[in-house]
């Protein structure tokens, strides 16, 4: 019997009891779809933390003030004003794993242009804060070294303020106000979309941090230029460990703390925050899929049941075509093709019904989903690899009948 002869002689024997073959194959309907869904969706939560790490900047630290104590009363991390532009500036100067180290002073205030107005984030910086994050500019310029230095009256503005504030207008060279200060624009950030937290990073204006304290904050800020934070990048191939490392010692340094007294700022290190959680994504990926997995194996064990209960209601027919003659291998490629296509049929039906699933969940449940090929065809594989799996034992029992022993089954 050759193989199309097979398969029409398989295809029949499935049609002849069509609701058994379906409800046979449901399981590996129920299994394809569930791989498929839970790779999409372990697979989108993976390429939302990819998207985070892209978006923060590669070999990124995070220097925050400490603790302030009023009474003994510890009152919580960032109270303090630890942190200084000459910490910023030590940090690159005198660790040689850092690339550039920027301060930076935040706020929130209201932006004003025209009769539109916004409230957003509004962050005073040095220019090194672009590099320390990877963000380019759409447009315009950054800040000149006359403008850090001389408090100019300039601004960069984020994706989401430039849409909110001029709509398809370009906003290089407008006019802006924060808290009745003229800035203008000679800049416009690249998209960087949703940070780890849900906040939106494109929400921002950044200025001078000079112009930020002079004009902005409204006070010198003193000899020490105290700064909420310091952005610092590491250089490539470098040790984020021993950066680490070598930055702590020196701020305890600079800020004279003896062996015995904590730190009073953190080092919080983006990068491998982020890469934990992606591992951790990645970890649950597989593990979804694994669990997914069971129902084909479940499939798999419905596939052996219906086909070895078809062996025996079948065996006078087995019979009869070894006796006119039939070759044991043609009855084991006939019950083995019938085992793979209801496999397959499964699979396939799987696929749609995955497919759906995958829409359903990106578009109701609001999830990052990433349906791709490989999925797809790992699952197909599998199913089919469990049709051969679970078929054989039924396909190589009924090839071993001995045509008498089967002609006389009743």
């Amino acid at each position: 019997m050759n193989t199309l002869a097979a398969l029409r002689s398989a295809w029949r024997a499935l049609t002849t009891n069509l609701m058994r073959s379906i409800l046979t194959m449901l399981g590996i309907i129920i299994g394809v779809a569930a791989v498929i869904t839970m790779i999409a969706v372990g697979s989108g939560a993976q390429k939302r933390v990819e998207d985070q790490i892209k978006g923060l900047g590669s070999n990124i630290m995070l220097v925050l003030p400490g603790a302030q104590t009023a009474g003994g009363v510890r009152l919580g991390a960032q109270t303090g004003q630890t942190l200084t532009e000459e910490d910023a500036l030590a940090i690159a100067k005198d660790v040689p794993e850092v690339q550039v180290a920027a301060p930076s002073l935040r706020t929130g205030a209201q932006v004003v242009v025209g009769n539109t107005n916004w409230s957003t984030t509004v962050f005073g910086t040095t220019p090194d804060y672009l590099e320390a994050r990877d963000w380019p500019l759409e447009s315009g310029r950054s800040f000149e070294a006359t403008e850090v230095a001389g408090s100019g009256k300039v601004a960069l503005i984020g994706q989401t303020v430039a849409q909110q504030l001029f709509g398809d207008a370009d906003p290089i060279d407008q006019v802006i106000r924060v808290r009745k200060v003229p800035l203008t624009v000679v800049g416009v950030l690249a998209r960087k979309g949703q940070n780890s937290m849900g906040q939106d990073q494109d929400d921002v204006v950044v200025l001078p941090i000079s112009t930020y304290r002079n004009r902005i904050q409204g006070m010198s800020g003193g000899r020490l230029k105290r700064v909420g934070s310091i952005s610092v990048k590491v250089r490539e191939g470098q040790s984020m460990k021993v950066a680490e490392a070598n930055i702590r010692e020196l701020l305890r340094q600079r800020h004279r703390l003896q062996p015995s007294q904590d730190d009073d700022f953190s080092i919080r290190n983006l990068t491998e925050m982020l890469a934990a959680q992606e591992e951790s994504s990645r970890v649950m990926t597989l593990l979804l899929a694994a669990v997914a997995g069971v129902s084909l194996i479940v499939g798999g064990i419905g596939i052996m049941n219906i086909m070895l209960v078809s062996v025996t209601e079948r065996t006078r027919e087995i019979g009869l075509r070894m006796a006119v003659g039939a070759r044991g291998r043609d009855i084991l490629s006939q019950f083995l093709i019938e085992a793979v296509t209801l496999s397959l049929v499964g699979g396939a039906i799987g696929v749609v019904l995955g497919a759906l699933a995958t829409w359903g969940v990106a578009e109701f449940a609001g999830w990052q989903v990433a349906l791709s090929a490989n999925s797809v065809l790992l699952a197909v594989g599998f199913s089919a690899a469990v049709g051969v799996f679970f078929g054989f034992y039924p396909a190589r029992r009924a090839a071993a009948l001995l045509p008498i022993q089967a002609l006389r089954h009743e």
